[in-house]
Parts: C-alpha cells; structure tokens; sequence
C-alpha cells in the first residue's frame, strides 16, 4: 500500500452530539464544520474537509503542520474548535485484507513500540460491514507482529497505544488522541453579552459560555481610561480570535467615568458597588437588546467579594430581567486561574490592573431592594443610556492592536493646517466638540479612506485615544500623512480652551 504524502487530522465529535435528534444533530455538524473552516480560513490554512461518522477528517498541506513564526499550528486551531472531543494525527490507507493491514502497521509502529510496553486498540467505525474482519482479529495479528521489537504488552497502562479505527473501504492509524474542548459548536446556542473586565472571572466565564455553544459580544464599563481599554482589548481579542471561530465577536466599551462621578455625588457610600453592578447590569442589557441577545455572562464566583454575597447577588440581579449567566459561582478563586492557565488567558488577565474606583470603607453585605431602590432614587437620569449611546465598538477580529506599537503617531498639539477628524459617536459631537472639528465614523472612514484627499494631513481624535491610533496606523501605511491626539477627547478639549474660539456644544 503507498503511503499518502499528506498527513490528516481526525477530529471526533463531542458525546453530547451524538444523543442529540437526527435534525438537531445535522444542524450541529454543519455549524461545527462552518467553525472549522472559518478557523483554518483565519490561518491562510488550505484543507479539504470530509465528514462522515460523526467525525471529520481534515487534509492539510505538511508546511501547516507546525506553526512558525510564532503562528499558532494547526493543531492548535484544531483543538480550539467547539464541539469536537479529541484530534489525532492520523495515516489512512485503503482497507485491505488482514495481511495487508499487519503489514502496513508493522512498518508505521515498529520503531516507536521498540522498547517499549504497548498495546493494539482497534474498532469499526459506523458498524461492521457483512464479512468485515473482527476488531479483535485485528488487533491480535498486528500485535504478534509488533511484539518482537517491544519491551512487551501492557492492556492496562501502555507506553504507546496503537489505534485503528476501521471504515467501510479505508483504515486510519493513529497512536495518539489530543483532547479537544468538547462542549457544543459555537453559535448553536444563540447569542449573549458578557460583562468583562479583563480579569480572570470574567474572562474565564466567557469562555466557558462559549464552550457550551453560546456566541459572545462584551461589554466593558470602563473605570481606568485608555490603559485599562488597551488591557480588556487585549483580552476580548484572544477570546476572539483563539476561541470563537465561526463568529465576528465585538467589544462595546463604555465610559462609566460619569456614572462614578454621579454615585460618589449622589449615594452612600456603603452602597457604591452593588451601585456600580446594577448600572452595569442595566448597560450590557440595552447593549443585549440592540443585538437581540437575551442574556448577559458575569464572573460573579460567590462569596469572593462583597458584592457577591448571596444577598447582593439577589439584589444586583433585579436590576434588569435579562437572564443572568454566572457559570463560575460555585469555584474557588485557585480553580478559576487553574482554568484561564488551561484556556490561555492567565498571562493576559494578570497584566490587567485592578481599578478601584469606588473603595467602600464598609461595603454593604445584606443590601435590600428597598435600600438601594432609594439611593438609585437621588440619581440624576439618563445616565446608562448616555453611556451606551456613546459607546465605542471594536471589530475584534479586525481591529490591530498590536500596530499601535509598530510606530508613534501620537501628537500633542494640532498643526494649523491639518484636519482634525472627530471619530466619537455622533450624540458626544454633537454635546460638545472643538471648533476646528469634524465628525466622521470610525468604520465609514476605514472602509472609505481610499477616497480621501493624500495632499492634506489628518489629525484623527477619539473619546480614549485607541480608535484614532488605529486609523491613523492604516491611514500611514496606506501612504497618508496622517496622526492621532495623544489623550483622546480629554486632550483635544484642554487643546480647545488655549484657542480664540469656543468649543462648541
């Protein structure tokens, strides 16, 4: 038999697929194999993909194999995938008679069986056909081959497993299986926001939402200007683009500066954060609503702060009739790092600094409903939906972070010629905006830049300095002179205030 030029990669479906209704079961395998094809697209991976017995067998080119560059390999993109159980490397032949089968395994395994205790595992995959050889027959003659060059066998633990799963027309070798992450494929489940602050909770959370088939957009109430920003991007974008192949994941970032200037004016301190959760709460509902999702994801692990008591969790959830997922509180603090170090955030969420912005002396435990019904009462109104009116939004799939490091293109002053470009959602403009400014979209601009005019020199200026740095980084290799404001709209109105003119509201 001659041997295939071309590795394959076996992926095996989840337990849970297989129970499910044949309808059910189709449409999970279809949106499992769209996940997949979106995952090697993202890579530039080429493959040819063919299903068949609740399994899919992937044939990629040999310099996919391996990563390089520091890409991530193929394995690694495989084994994110939702939905499969385990991945093995795999060499297939046609299936031949019992003699051509020992013999094909004897010249894959006889090397890495030398030495070693082993044992044969083989099995018919969709049944035995009428005639078809036994497992068993299998797996006795090609141990009996493999057994002079071993160490011996072992049935219970062995040092290497040689595994063949029978087919009509085809067998597949394998010695090894690389555990998948099971669960369901991302999407099945429909869609949801998370609440996420960059930590572990929150991001561990959100992972395990997507696990169990839910697809994620997330809401970041910003309390640490542009800084703490550029740490949950960093995060969200890993979550993107590691573990939600198949989706178009979104960060909708919220300036909460002013909800937290109210609550320190208005309310008792005791109360601020179970405050603070329920304004957040109310945000990522309107953000849900607007993308028909009807349940918000939170990193709420009982007990492990004051706002988490059994009480406060009770009251924070009146705050809004979402259905609450908190997929992490019965864990200890110890398990959920254990699972970001398993799931690749921990590195990430540990560079995201901790931001107090509202620190009780004597933070309310046991708050009632009545209680915080009362302190919400002093509140000025209007305040959450002003915030997410405002918000900015980021393609995570697309958006570079990392190229706002490759060159500085921050300026802290404006050049009497340039055009300064105001790329803050209309409504903030609109309030208040330097008189030299104009507004333009974020995404309008970036689809339309090939139609600006090259001769003149833009100074682009948005509410935390993030989204401007970006499009001054495309903008710059596209050929155009183009920068960003150092400081983000804060900057741009004290700019404003040296000026002859007023700013404008």
């Amino acid at each position: 038999m001659a041997d295939p030029h071309a590795q394959l990669a076996l992926l095996r479906f989840s337990g849970e697929l297989g129970i499910k209704g044949r309808a059910t079961r189709r449409q999970f395998r279809e949106r499992l194999v769209g996940n997949l094809k979106d995952a090697l697209r993202s890579r530039d991976i080429e493959a040819r993909i063919e299903v068949s017995h609740d399994r899919i067998l992937v044939e990629l080119p040999p310099e996919h194999q391996t990563g390089a560059g520091g890409e991530p390999s193929a394995e690694q993109v495989l084994t994110r995938i939702f939905g499969t159980q385990s991945i093995s490397w795999v060499r297939r032949y046609p299936l031949g008679a019992l003699e051509e089968l020992v013999e094909t395994g004897l010249s894959l395994f006889r090397e890495q069986v030398r030495g070693q205790r082993f044992a044969v595992r083989a099995r018919w995959v969709g049944g035995r056909p009428l005639g078809g050889m036994r497992s068993h027959d299998v797996e006795v003659e090609l141990g009996a081959a493999l057994l002079p060059f071993a160490a011996g066998v072992d049935l219970g633990e062995p040092e290497v497993c040689v595994r063949l799963e029978l087919a009509a027309g085809s067998v597949c070798f394998f010695s090894e299986q690389l555990p998948g992450p099971g669960g369901l494929p991302l999407g099945v489940e429909g869609a949801a926001v998370s609440l996420l602050s960059g930590g572990f909770d929150s991001a561990v959370a959100s992972w395990q939402l997507l696990r169990r088939g839910v697809a994620l957009d997330y809401v970041f109430c910003n309390l640490g200007g542009p800084g703490h920003l550029s740490e949950v991007l960093r995060v969200a974008q890993y979550l993107a683009r590691h573990w939600s192949y198949g989706d178009r994941p979104r960060l909708h970032a919220l300036d909460f500066g002013p909800l937290v200037r109210a609550l320190r004016e208005h309310t008792t301190q005791r109360y601020w954060q179970v405050l603070l959760k329920r304004m957040m709460l109310r945000a990522a509902a309107r953000v849900g609503r607007r993308n028909r999702s009807p349940a918000i994801v939170t990193g709420d692990a009982m007990g492990q702060v004051s706002s988490q008591t059994l009480t406060n969790l009770t009251t924070i959830s009146g705050a809004t009739e979402h259905s609450l997922l908190r997929p992490l509180l019965g864990c200890d603090k110890q398990e959920i790092i254990e699972m970001a170090r398993r799931i690749g955030s921990y590195e990430l969420s540990l560079g995201v600094e901790e931001h107090c912005a509202l620190v009780s002396q004597r933070p309310a435990t046991a708050a009632s409903p009545e209680a915080i019904a009362s302190e919400e009462a002093r509140l000025p109104a209007g305040l959450i939906e002003q915030a997410v009116r405002a918000r900015h939004v980021f393609d995570l799939r697309s958006f570079e972070i990392d190229s706002l490091e490759e060159g500085d293109l921050g300026i802290d002053h404006l050049p009497r010629n340039a055009l300064l470009i105001d790329l803050r959602p209309i409504e903030q403009f609109r309030q208040a905006h330097h008189p030299r400014a104009l507004h333009l979209d974020f995404e309008q601009t970036l689809q339309a830049s090939a139609s600006l005019d090259r001769s003149r020199r833009y100074v682009f200026c948005c509410q935390f300095g993030l989204l401007s740095a970006h499009l001054a980084q495309q903008l710059t290799r596209a050929g155009f002179d183009a920068h960003h404001l150092r400081g983000g709209q804060p900057a741009l109105m004290e700019l404003a205030k040296s000026e002859p003119t007023r700013v404008r509201g």
